[in-house]
This record gives C-alpha cells, sequence and structure tokens, in this order.
C-alpha cells in the first residue's frame, strides 16, 4: 500500500507554496501552545505527546479561514509546530538539576541553549539519515503516515474526510471520557502473587495506541510482546520471589522492581540493539551521504527531483562543525565554578566530542525506532537513561576528585546537563524523520522542511526557558520547592527527570544496580543473532522492539499489540472473503489506516485540550466529574466500550469495500 501511495504522489503536481510568511508565523504559534501543554503534562505524567497530527489539524482549519491555501503549506506548518512535541523532552532530564541543587530555577541562557544546539544537531544529523530511513529502509512510519492521510484527506474527496473524521470523533469522545471526565478508566491491570512471586497482566484502553499498532504491523508487535513476557512472566517474579520487592504489598513489589530494576535489563537490551541497529545502517547512511554529496557538486542538486532535494549536505557538515563551538563554550560555562585549573579544556572537550558522537548514535537509534513504532513510542527516555549511564561513568575518569568539596554533586550535574542535549538531539531527529516521511507521502520538497525544523527549535528554545521557570515558580517540584510554605501535594513529580537523577547520583557514589544493564546487555546479545539469522529469512523481529516491550508500561505495549494483532486477523479474514484478495486487501488497508490516523487525530487534540484545561485551572484532573470511589464502575466501563471499538474496528478491517 505504502508503495501506491508513494508513486501517486511522484505523480502528482505540486499545489500552491511551500514556506510562506503566515506559515511560519501560525507554525510559531502553535508551537509555544502546544509546547506550553506538553511541558505540564510531562513534568506531571513523565509523559508528552506528539504535536504533528493536533498542528496538521489546526493549521488546515486556520489557512482555509485565510484562503488560497495548498497541502504542502500545511505540511510545513505542522513541520514546524512539531517541534513543540520535540523539544520538550528535554523535561526528562533537566530538572534534574534543580532537585539536586545545583540549579535554584531555569537560567535562560544555558537553558535555550541545551534546545537550541541539541536542536540544531537533530536536525543536521536527520539530513543524510533521511535516505537511509525514510527511503531506503521499507521502514511504515505510523504517525508520519498518519499526519500525510490527515492532510490527504483534508484536500481528498469525503468520503476519505468522512472516515477520518468520524473515527477521531470516536476517539476524541472516549480520551474525553476517560482522561477529562475520568467517567471511563484508561486501563486495567492485575496482579497475580505466587507465593512470593509476582506477575502482571493488563491492557489500556487508547484507540491511539490502538492505532499505532495496526500501523506498525504484526512483525513489531509480537517483538513488543516478547519484551512484556520477558519482564512481566520472566524477570518480574524471579527478582520478587528473590525478595526485591521487599514487604510492600505484591502489586508495589512489583512495580518498584520493575521500574527499578527490570527497565535497566530493557534499556541493556535497547543499548545492545541500538548499536547493531545503526551498525547495519552504516552503509546505506554512507551511501545517502555519498550521493548527497554528487549532488552538491552537481551543481547544488539541479538533477535531483525537488522531492529529494535535502539542505546541501556540505552546509550540514559545516554547521554540524560549526556548532561544537558554542557546545564547547555551554559546556565550558556550566564548569567555571567547578575548580578545575587544568582539567577545564580537558573536561569541555571530552564533553563535546562525546555529545556529538553519541548524539549521532541516539539519533540513528531514534530515528528507526520512530519508523518501526512511531513518535510518541519512541523511548526517549531509554535514550535519556542510557546516555546518563555514560556520561556519570566517563565523567569521574576525568574528574576524579579534583571538583572541589562539591564535586560529586558537579559530576552528577554535568551528566545529566550532557543527557539533556544528547536526548534533545535524538528527539529532533526523531520528529524530523517522522515529519519528511509525511513530506514524501505529500510530495513535499525536503530542504523546506528541514527549515521549518529550525524554525521551529528556534522558537521552542526561545521559550522553553520561560515556561519551565513559571511551572517550577508555580508550583515547584517534589522534593524541590522554590519557597518555604508552599503546599507540597500540588508539586509537580517530574518523574522522568527524577529517574535520571537517581541513575547519575547511583553511578557516581558507587549505587546503581549493574548486574541488570548488564543482564540487558547479555540478552540484547542472543537477540541480536536470533534477528541476523531471521533476517536473512525474509522475517523481522528487531532486538530493539524487545528492549523497548520491557521498557514501557505493560498497558501501553498490550494495547499497541491489540492494533497489530486486529490487523493481522483482520486482513487474513477478508482474504477468505473474497477472491481478489490483493485488490481488496489494498482498499481495506487504505480504510484502516485512515481510521487508525483518525484515532491518533482526535486523542491527540483532546490532549492538547485537557492539558490547557488543567493548566488554566491550577490543578491536574480540573475537568473530573467523578470521584475515586467510582473507579470500579470505571473500570467495568472501560472495558465494554474498549471491547466494542476492538469489534468494530476488527469489522471494519476485515470485510471488502461496498
Amino acid at each position: 500500500m505504502e508503495t501506491s501511495v508513494e508513486t501517486t504522489a511522484r505523480k502528482r503536481p505540486a499545489r500552491g507554496g511551500e514556506i510562506t510568511i503566515r506559515g511560519l508565523v501560525l507554525g510559531a504559534a502553535i508551537t509555544v501552545v502546544f509546547m506550553a501543554a506538553n511541558v505540564y503534562m510531562g513534568l506531571k505524567t513523565g509523559m508528552t505527546f506528539s504535536s504533528s497530527i493536533p498542528a496538521a489539524m489546526i493549521s488546515m482549519g486556520c489557512l482555509r479561514l485565510l484562503g488560497g491555501a495548498g497541502i504542502l503549506e500545511n505540511n510545513i506548518v505542522q513541520t514546524q509546530a512539531s517541534a513543540a512535541g520535540t523539544l520538550c523532552n528535554v523535561i526528562l532530564v533537566l530538572p534534574g538539576l534543580v532537585l539536586i541543587g545545583h540549579w535554584q530555577g531555569f537560567p535562560f541562557w544555558q537553558t535555550s541553549a541545551v534546545c537550541l544546539l541539541g536542536g540544531l544537531l537533530g536536525v543536521a544529523y536527520s539530513i543524510p539519515l533521511r535516505r537511509a530511513l525514510v527511503v531506503g529502509a521499507g521502514l511504515p512510519y505510523p504517525e508520519g503516515t498518519a499526519a500525510a492521510e490527515v492532510l490527504k484527506a483534508g484536500e481528498g474527496g469525503r468520503s476519505d474526510l468522512r472516515a477520518l473524521m468520524g473515527a477521531a470523533a470516536i476517539a476524541a469522545t472516549l480520551g474525553l471520557a476517560t482522561n477529562g471526565f475520568r467517567i471511563l478508566a484508561e486501563g486495567i491491570h492485575g496482579t497475580v502473587a505466587a507465593g512470593s512471586a509476582v506477575f502482571r497482566i493488563g491492557t489500556g484502553f487508547s484507540l491511539a495506541l490502538l492505532g499505532v499498532g495496526y500501523l506498525v504491523g504484526i512483525g513489531a508487535c509480537l517483538a513488543l510482546l516478547t519484551g512484556v513476557a520477558l519482564a512481566w512472566g520472566v524477570a518480574v517474579p524471579i527478582l520478587t520471589a528473590l525478595g526485591h520487592g521487599g514487604r510492600e504489598a505484591p502489586a508495589v513489589a512489583a512495580e518498584a522492581v520493575w521500574s527499578g530494576e527490570v527497565r535497566l535489563i530493557g534499556a541493556g537490551i535497547i543499548a545492545v540493539g541500538g548499536v547493531w541497529t545503526v551498525a547495519s545502517l552504516v552503509r546505506p547512511i554512507l551511501d545517502s551521504v555519498r550521493t548527497a554529496l554528487e549532488a552538491a557538486r552537481g551543481g547544488g542538486g539541479a538533477e535531483v527531483p525537488r522531492q529529494e532535494r535535502d539542505l546541501p549536505i556540505t552546509w550540514v557538515g559545516a554547521a554540524a562543525l560549526g556548532l561544537a563551538v558554542p557546545l564547547a563554550g555551554l559546556f565550558g560555562w556550566f564548569s567555571l565554578g567547578a575548580e578545575l585549573g587544568l582539567l577545564l579544556p580537558v573536561l569541555v572537550a571530552a564533553a563535546s566530542l562525546f555529545a556529538i558522537l553519541a548524539g549521532f548514535l541516539m539519533a540513528a537509534t531514534c530515528g528507526y525506532l520512530a519508523g518501526l513504532l512511531g513518535s510518541s513510542s519512541s523511548p526517549i527516555s531509554g535514550i535519556g537513561i542510557l546516555t546518563t549511564i555514560l556520561a556519570a561513568l566517563l565523567l569521574p575518569l576525568i574528574v576524579g576528585r579534583a571538583a572541589g568539596p562539591e564535586g560529586d554533586r558537579f559530576v552528577i550535574a554535568l551528566a545529566l546537563l550532557i543527557a539533556s542535549v544528547i536526548v534533545t538531539v535524538a528527539s529532533i531527529a526523531n520528529d524530523n524523520l517522522q515529519d519528511l516521511k509525511t513530506g514524501q507521502l505529500v510530495d513535499a520538497t525536503p530542504w523546506r522542511q528541514q527549515v521549518a525544523l529550525i524554525a521551529g527549535v528556534v522558537v521552542g528554545a526561545a521559550v522553553i526557558a520561560p515556561l519551565l521557570a513559571l511551572l517550577y515558580q508555580a508550583y515547584g517540584f517534589v522534593g524541590a520547592l522554590p519557597r518555604e510554605g508552599m503546599d507540597a501535594g500540588n508539586a509537580l513529580p517530574a518523574p522522568q527527570a527524577a529517574l535520571m537523577t537517581q541513575i547519575a547520583s547511583g553511578i557516581v557514589r558507587g549505587e546503581l544496580p549493574w548486574a541488570m544493564v548488564l543482564t540487558g546487555a547479555g540478552i540484547g546479545v542472543a537477540l541480536v543473532a536470533m534477528e541476523a539469522r531471521l533476517r536473512r529469512r525474509g522475517l523481522s523481529f528487531p532486538a530493539l522492539t524487545v528492549g523497548i516491550g520491557m521498557y514501557l508500561p505493560v498497558t501501553v505495549v498490550m494495547t499497541i499489540a491489540a492494533g497489530g494483532l486486529v490487523g493481522f486477523l483482520g486482513e487474513r479474514a477478508l482474504r477468505r472473503r473474497t477472491s481478489d484478495g490483493d485488490g481488496a486487501a489494498v482498499a481495506v488497508r487504505r480504510r484502516g489506516v485512515l481510521l487508525a490516523s483518525g484515532f491518533l487525530v482526535g486523542e491527540s487534540l483532546v490532549g492538547v485540550l485537557i492539558a490547557a484545561a488543567d493548566t488554566l485551572i491550577g490543578r491536574s484532573n480540573g475537568l473530573a466529574l467523578v470521584g475515586p470511589g467510582f473507579g470500579s464502575a470505571a473500570t467495568g466501563l472501560g472495558v465494554a466500550v474498549f471491547l466494542a471499538a476492538l469489534a468494530v474496528f476488527y469489522r471494519s478491517v476485515s470485510r471488502p469495500p461496498a
């Protein structure tokens, strides 16, 4: 199906302008609004949402009012605004500097520099990765595909738009009832104790994740389920049986063991799988760079079709090298008070080199994951954990005890700062490749999208520090309140940043459970060997995805897997019911993609509205209509509604079109 869509896109002439002043202004405005919502949600829950699809919907509506807009201009607006859901990932690490007391707030220039320099490096890295991952790897890029369907439905026939908007309305209604009014539960899970061993199973009720599973397909979903089985069927039961959960209740013990130890096993698998993934991409990346250099020598790409023109690779290379200078300045500025003497230039050089090289490694890994599972399901926090571990290991080797009486805190702080830069690099590359897939499907010009994302990075970097400072002064963080007398109950948990801080502190002070990380690395080696063998037989079972299955919450993984299973079973049923198996499958697959895209659209938009409402009200769950006592009823209603949605979705993707 994907090939036919791309072929159609190549035949269709470009309509309207792409980069326009009004489009850049609109994209900047959407960036600021979505960034505010994402920062609040991320500090509250540890999760952010992709803003590409909501931005595409808002852009279509606004530009239609202005008149004269085309699909390419809409695409540029959503590309620029997608930076809002991406730069905000810096909150997964950076608040740790406040939690350990190294910062007393968020200094504007240093905070902005982290986002600006990391974001620009992410854009630069995504350019040579485009041909390798978007054009040549055959990855589904579910959210990029969904955004393209949104844009095309806005210009296409009424039936496409009606299907997409109908699915969006259903998902939005259920999302509001779930995350807003709280009359439906978000999911269901339970723990079973067999002696002192604890098992867990469950699923979420998110239609957006169901759509992601349909878009990514059964192969990736089976790998995710393998990760769940290893985590909750093997690792957690063994560790709890060995007493790692202490004397807590089984559910509490299982959650603590998974969060503090088993996720580190997943991180070890992700590390090995990431290295393997990047190693397997070396040849296509080098081919991409060689093609770009040939285009540059041929007169700026005059012979290259418009749909394949990136920013000149020579400019990109020069910019990446040039960014090393201000990056070194940032690390040097941050380290001035550490009493390092002659070690300062050595530390700055090592930190800069590490950020640049590890940034590319993580950008390639995240770009691959975005293509496989989508931006929202890409484990950016896992990337944060890995880079925090590596930075916290590297820095004491250089600094030793030379940083003065506050040396440990400085080393932890610098490790978190470096990890913040790398997370930003990986996040932007992750998002940009998803956007470039959208552009490929709507016949856009890659270099114009890359310019638009640079504009989004600049705008986002300018507003991130004031937003963080505003929320910190208004609520504080758990364990770090800005003023005496504040209500600790209203403090924002910043859960991911607290985890990164715990890991960095554990390494520097010799308290990290290394056995878990090394166990994960060993499992990762075995899985990579199996992946290589299956790949020679034409089968896909990515080791990296198994690690993600261990790392992500079970309710998230099981919901994604349900979507993949519905798609697989639906296609099998369809082929049994019709003689024209391939033709009917293409038509039904398109209908399924529209419905899955609509699920993503509706839930994403409602997520933005709920975040905005909670921000205005000044507390989470501000729209809730029921209290905690309604929990059992909400669970029952959630199960019934989700099963009904599964049945309707299966019927839609298992029957030939009328």
